[in-house]
């Protein structure tokens, strides 16, 4: 019988749709592979730490109670919110953690698994996915100190609330399309890594995270025109059950996004071997 005959050639040029087509199908394929990967480096994240998993608690709870204190003692002077404060800042700190946390989330993934990407061949997408997994397991903590601060505060529950994992997982969405835009440079460079931090820290007091939006001034512009500030009142609306004031500008935020996800995907799809075998030489 006649063996078939193959040629084997490089191709001079891909399509960006089929890059596309084969980063979901890669994504698809490793969904246990991530899960391993997500199990193995939550496991690693608490098992040396004597707090544990409480550290989720910790983090964003101590960044509420500072503002909490300073404007119960008047040494910061927080105009109306609408809600009660400790409300207003811990919803809106957790919800900042979490958006940030998915736009490192790509770049922490793919750092944290250096040491095997040049040792083994597998699909680069199973870390974003991992990531992704990890992001919402850290979210459970913070959804808790929400709920019973809610409580707490004699907030009652509306329709509106049930949206709340919509939005949330919009803002993920959102996260991950910058996250990997910053990833491959931040692979090739560390000092990125901290300028992101430090940027992400400017942006917090440039959003209404601990404050409201200002009737007016410099800051007004900055939290109206931040992308991030509807991602972050809307998730606190709907938390709250009111009505989302800022829903047009987080609906075009979110139809922005689309687009710039699937071309960051297929960008990540094409930097990481590269960068990874720069890294290894």
């Amino acid at each position: 019988m006649e063996l078939p005959t193959r040629i084997y050639q490089k191709e001079q040029a891909v399509s960006f749709g089929k890059l596309l087509k084969d980063s979901f199908r890669d994504m698809r394929s490793s969904l246990f592979l991530a899960k391993q990967l997500a199990v193995r480096d939550i496991t690693a994240q608490y098992r040396q730490s004597f707090l544990g998993i409480l550290w989720a608690f910790i983090t964003p709870l101590a960044t509420a109670m500072v503002w909490i204190v300073l404007n119960s003692s008047g040494a910061v002077k927080i105009s109306a919110t609408g809600l009660p404060y400790p409300v207003y800042v811990i919803s809106g700190t957790l919800i900042w953690s979490i958006i940030t946390g998915a736009i490192n989330s790509p770049m922490q993934s793919t750092k944290a698994a250096k040491g095997i990407l040049s040792k083994i061949n597998f699909p680069k997408e199973a870390l974003v996915v991992s990531g992704i997994y990890k992001l919402l397991f850290n979210i459970l903590p913070k959804l808790i100190i929400m709920i019973v601060f809610l409580v707490i505060y004699g907030v009652s529950f509306q329709a509106s609330m049930l949206l709340f994992p919509f939005v949330i997982l919009a803002a993920i969405f959102c996260g991950t399309a910058i996250g990997f835009f910053i990833t491959p440079i931040g692979m090739l460079y560390t000092d990125v890594s901290k300028i992101i931090s430090m940027g992400l820290q400017f942006l917090m007091y440039a959003s209404p995270v601990v404050y409201p939006i200002p009737k007016s001034g410099v800051l007004k512009t900055l939290m109206e025109w931040n992308p991030l500030s509807p991602l972050l009142i809307t998730a606190r609306d709907v938390l709250v059950g009111s009505t989302p004031e800022y829903l047009t500008y987080f609906l075009i935020v979110l139809v922005v996004c689309v687009p710039l996800f699937f071309i960051g995907l297929v960008l990540y799809r094409i930097s990481i071997p590269i960068i990874v075998e720069r890294m290894s030489a």
